[in-house]
């Protein structure tokens, strides 16, 4: 095999799968190098399998809920062995078609740690491929090192390849991943405690949303126990200790570590080749994803710019658009919408009411209703919405839901926003009904209006 290209990519996961495919398509020559699986986390071990678990949760609630609606429903029992075997063939089929794709696309596949010698130079085992650019796009690993003894506790790559369910379980973390397991926990019949030091889950996401949030879980049988900096893990004959800082302790049989995660950047000689990356290891890029170092660039998680599949892949295809498509593209990270897998899900796009106020001035609508699906089962399960418009020229800014089909309905809103909507166009378009989505057209008067920020003089 030679080992002259176009373009070498280090790190087959979303964002260098598609980069590499576009820059093939563009008709260059690309070799693509991956340690692990090929389809990276999401696909692997991350938003897909998260995602199939997540809906086995939701049939043991559809089934309950059924019973409301006539139907006789023998005794369900969640079988976690089942759904782990198919989760693994359908990751393999994934894994076989991502392969696929690349071969079909011209890319050449190649298995190992990639390290970087020079600014054109890439090691792979014996092998130094040599190319122009160098596209890193190695994305991330949970983090271990929050609290002292962390490292004993699963991380939500373990999660997703259990074979059965832990007798209870302790989610440390307040993000997107811990309250997606916790919730996701819980459902299948596993007792969740969720410990978190903020006051709220979901620290940066709108307040009133992390309100409304922290309420769902709890009335879904999960135990909230926030406000309290975490001190420590240890592991026992029993299970897990986690000691807060206020001297209580939580006590569960196994213990999920979801505190975050970090840039998959180690040992890849960034240094060697100049690339400059910050203290937590993420590499530096503009808004072409450029690094520090001419014909290196980085893509997708391991930037920390916003760690989403989509982002990553959108990052990718305009690199290789600009780079070898004659057709400069750049990426706007400004207004990208996303969603929280809970139960109820959530799902955000735009600015939140806090940093709306911070340019103010700003009109809030809101809408806070049961659900028609739910509450004929008697459910006290509750849907929010939220609007957050300008008040200077009626634009909206932010659309926020916590409900049943939040992120399919923002996805939606996702588009009209983007576009520059105005409430006034929300105003004018014709509900669906009965549909939760019609209440998003229905919000006639906001309920708070916030004036012009005032900011100190310079």
């Amino acid at each position: 095999m030679g080992h002259e290209f176009d373009l070498i990519v280090v790190g087959a996961g979303s964002g260098g799968v598609a980069a590499a495919r576009r820059a093939a398509a563009h008709g260059a020559r690309v070799v693509i190098v991956e340690a692990g699986r090929v389809g990276g986390t999401c696909v692997i071990r991350g938003c897909v399998p998260k995602k199939l678990m997540m809906y086995a949760a939701a049939h043991g609630r559809g089934i309950a809920e059924a019973r409301a609606y006539g139907w006789t429903v023998d005794l369900p029992r969640f079988d976690m062995g089942h759904w782990a075997r198919a989760k693994a063939a359908e990751t393999e089929r994934l894994e076989t078609l991502y392969g696929r794709m690349l071969a079909e696309a011209g890319v050449t596949l190649v298995r190992g740690h990639a390290e970087l010698q020079s600014e054109a130079a890439v090691r792979v085992g014996a092998k130094v491929l040599q190319a122009p650019r160098i596209l890193v796009a190695t994305g991330g690993a949970p983090s271990r090192d929050a609290i002292p003894g962390l490292a004993e506790a699963m991380t939500s790559n373990d999660v997703l390849d259990l074979s059965a369910l832990p007798s209870d379980l302790l989610v440390i973390g307040g993000g997107y991943i811990a309250v997606e397991f916790a919730s996701i926990l819980q459902g299948l019949g596993c007792p969740v405690t969720l410990a978190f030091r903020d006051a709220l889950p979901l620290r940066g996401f709108d307040t009133g949303l992390r309100e409304r949030l922290a309420l769902a879980l709890q009335q879904r049988g999960i135990t909230l126990a926030g406000g309290v900096a975490l001190a420590s893990l240890t592991r026992d004959a029993d299970g897990f200790r986690l000691l807060r800082s206020d001297g209580t302790v939580l006590r569960a049989g196994a213990a999920l570590n979801a505190t975050g995660r970090h840039p998959a950047t180690d040992g890849l000689g960034l240094a060697a080749a100049g690339v400059r990356t910050d203290e937590r290891g993420a590499i530096a890029v503009d808004a072409d994803s450029r690094t520090s170092t001419p014909g290196i660039w980085a893509v997708g998680d391991v930037t920390q710019r916003m760690n989403l599949t989509p982002v990553a892949i959108a990052e990718g295809r305009a690199f290789a658009d600009t780079e070898f498509g004659a057709r400069p593209t750049r990426v706007d990270h400004r207004t990208i919408a996303s969603a929280v897998f809970t139960d109820p899900s959530l799902a955000t796009v735009g600015l939140t009411e806090e940093a709306a106020r911070q340019r103010g001035p700003v009109d809030v609508y809101e809408a806070d209703f049961r659900p028609m699906k739910t509450a004929f089962a008697g459910s006290e399960e509750r849907t929010y919405m939220k609007l957050v418009v300008d008040g200077l020229d009626d634009r909206v800014l932010g659309v926020h839901m916590l409900g049943a089909d939040a992120p399919e309905i923002v996805q939606s809103l996702a588009v009209a926003m983007v576009a520059g909507a105005t409430k006034r166009d929300f105003d004018r378009t014709m509900a669906i009904h009965p549909t939760a989505a019609e209440e998003f057209v229905l919000m006639r008067s906001p309920v708070r209006r916030w004036p012009m920020h005032d900011r100190m003089p310079a």
